[in-house]
């Protein structure tokens, strides 16, 4: 019988370990520094923390005098999706998930992790008015380094299979992201700019296939990002565009790719860098007191985000997962259970960058945007505590699967579970 999360190459799980360390030390870096943003945003001084927020840059001749919050969203976050679009590639060209059976369960998850979300914040604000429904992607993205930071602290040795699982899914689920915000919220289109950004991106392509000196690429990508910012398009999906446009094999050459490189050179100043200071901007939202939470919990907009993430990840990951294992009469791996996919799936409700971004992309209002933020904190900080509670049961079983997958009888340096 076919068998749902079993474990991958031990190729693959180094690689997925390094990218794991480098993304749980940029979790916590983003989780202090929303931290530090919400508490200036609502401290004596918040006034400071709004005029840096608001502090505009950049040439006004090119369109890019913009607010650092700006900045952040649509400069350093194409960073980010640079990265996403490097790391979805490779997997599938020369990851794991190259296989279409390993692939499958992943892709649908984050599939339904995206759909349930988004038909739960429907149904909540419905009857609300208004342009309140903008906002139904707000709750369907997975953010894996605040994921993987809560993991970190909870010290939960969870499987190798489950870290690959959750890793590949919310990546998948940042491409789903990134097309929805390209789809769905752009509002006007210049096509003859979009059109123009093919030629620096091909340019950036064939500089890469041909390994010119590393300081040329950011002069065609850059050009890239600001036609595709200048389209209308939010700009981030440059990032994405310029991540799957990167070679993955390294042709007649022994050595890493192009990719596995990029990823190496660019991996440690998203998380370190550019996705901090971007949480650092998008989490200062001034509450206004007691009675303006209150009315922030008592919105429709803020109960179906924090609904989305805490009931509709958890749903469509679990429910669409099960439903694949009934369709292709697969079962889980021996050492794993059902209480494990759920578990993850609350992980997956932990909805940051991505959701506030959405949140912004979505509200003209800002008092629409502050009530969705609120519910991205919300509803993050309460997946993040119950899959606390359901992994930190099961840390038992963990640490037994784990001294198995470190077990290494032969002591060729490769663990015994690898081996066929």
């Amino acid at each position: 019988m076919p068998r749902l999360l079993r474990p991958g190459s031990w190729a693959e799980a180094q690689r997925l370990t390094a990218i794991l360390r480098t993304e749980t030390a940029g979790g916590l870096l983003l989780i202090g520094a929303a931290l530090v943003g919400l508490v200036w945003a609502n401290s004596p001084w918040w006034h400071g923390y709004e005029a840096l927020r608001d502090l505009q840059v950049g040439p006004a001749a090119l369109h890019l005098h913009l607010p650092l919050h700006a900045w952040a969203a649509d400069g350093l976050l194409a960073i980010f999706f640079f990265v996403v679009g490097l790391e979805l590639k490779r997997e599938f060209v020369a990851g794991d998930l190259r296989d279409p059976r390993r692939a499958a369960l992943p892709i649908l998850a984050a599939v339904g992790g995206m759909i349930a979300p988004a038909l739960i914040f429907v149904a909540v604000t419905a009857r609300t008015g208004g342009d309140a429904l903008a906002g139904w992607a707000v709750p369907t993205a997975t953010d894996i380094a605040f994921a993987l930071a809560v993991l970190a602290l909870l010290g939960a040795h969870l499987p190798a299979a489950l870290r690959t699982f959750l890793l590949t899914l919310a990546v998948v689920d940042d491409l789903l992201a990134v097309t929805v915000i390209a789809v769905f919220y752009t509002d006007d289109l210049r096509l003859g700019y979009l059109a123009a950004a093919a030629v620096p991106l091909a340019v950036f392509l064939v500089a890469v296939r041909r390994r010119l000196p590393g300081w040329l690429l950011p002069v065609p990508a850059v050009l890239t990002w600001w036609l595709v910012h200048q389209s209308g398009v939010h700009a981030t999906v440059a990032g994405v565009l310029l991540g799957l446009a990167v070679p993955v094999l390294a042709g007649n050459s022994d050595g890493p790719g192009p990719a596995e490189r990029l990823e190496h050179r660019i991996r440690p100043l998203s998380a370190g860098f550019a996705v901090p200071v971007f949480a650092f901007f998008a989490a200062g939202v001034h509450l206004g007191g007691a009675s303006a939470l209150g009315a922030a919990l008592r919105d429709p907009i803020t109960i179906g985000v924090v609904a989305g993430l805490v009931l509709g990840k958890v749903a469509g990951i679990v429910l669409t997962s099960y439903l694949l294992a009934t369709f292709t009469r697969s079962r889980l791996d021996d050492d794993l259970a059902w209480v494990d996919v759920l578990g993850v799936g609350l992980l997956a409700g932990i909805g940051f960058t991505v959701s506030l971004l959405i949140a912004d992309l979505a509200y003209d209002d800002p008092l629409a945007t502050d009530h969705a933020s609120i519910g991205v904190f919300l509803g993050t900080v309460t997946a993040a505590i119950l899959a606390a509670l359901v992994l930190t049961a099961r840390n038992r079983a963990y640490r037994r699967i784990a001294e198995r997958e470190q077990r290494d009888d032969d002591n060729d340096g490769i663990p015994d579970i690898y081996r066929p």
